[in-house]
């Protein structure tokens, strides 16, 4: 089940959503500059700016090793990195669809703080959940959780454009469409957990996405609409 676009109506031109996307976009293709040079210069630049969780509970248990500081620096720079070319076209399609009307909602700099701190939300939780994980992790669906949170609250009844691969389409109200995605990654989530391999192994990071998800419902509730919303008009 793929959201191909909404039908919900935006009232600015979106340019914190085009810069997010922008900039991720320009650091895989440094990523895809690295890896040519071989993959282990990618896993380093990986293991050094992407979260990993064993390296917070070694700083937190005394280990002069990691500053938790420079540790919690790389939650920011974790969101702009990515695996792959399906990992980045997958979430920058996401945010693509549905950022551009939280960031009509919010305003510019109250989203691009919504986006980071849905971000933050997601990385934390991963964390806490997967505390012995020497795997790192990257990529911006955490703080994209926290994006579609904060559509399920402000528009459950607008229509989603749905691929059901491989020839059918449907709209379906987006809570239906959200909810189902959410329910899918908390349930998975809770499978890894119960597995014995869990997150140690890679793999997707359910917990960041069930994290981010619960943040942009908790910030949508706590911060306020743009004033003079309407004013204009942008498709």
């Amino acid at each position: 089940m793929i959201p191909i676009r909404d039908d919900t109506p935006r009232f600015s031109t979106p340019y914190v959503t085009y810069f997010i996307i922008a900039l991720n976009a320009l650091v895989f293709l440094f990523e895809l500059s690295v890896g040519g040079e071989g993959h282990r210069a990618l896993n380093s630049l990986m293991y050094q700016f992407g979260v990993v969780p064993a390296h917070f509970e070694r700083a937190l248990a005394g280990s002069v090793h990691y500053s938790l500081p420079s540790l919690f620096l790389t939650i920011l720079t974790s969101m702009f990195l990515h695996a792959s070319w399906l990992h980045i076209i997958g979430n920058m399609w996401v945010l693509w669809i549905f950022g551009d009307n939280i960031e009509d909602y919010l305003g510019h700099f109250p989203y691009l703080l919504f986006y980071l701190v849905s971000g933050f939300a997601a990385s934390l939780t991963h964390i806490l959940l997967n505390a012995d994980s020497n795997i790192p992790s990257v990529g911006a669906s955490g703080a994209i959780a926290g994006v579609m949170g904060g559509y399920f609250v402000l528009y459950p009844r607008a229509r989603v454009m749905t691929w059901f691969p491989p020839i059918f389409f449907f709209y379906l109200p987006a809570w239906l469409v959200l909810g189902y995605w959410f329910l899918m990654q908390f349930l998975s989530g809770a499978a890894t957990s119960i597995a014995e391999t869990s997150q140690t192994s890679g793999g997707i990071a359910f917990w960041a996405h069930v994290g981010g998800f619960i943040a942009g419902i908790v910030l949508i509730k706590m911060m306020p609409e743009r004033p003079r919303r309407y004013r204009y008009a942008s498709w």
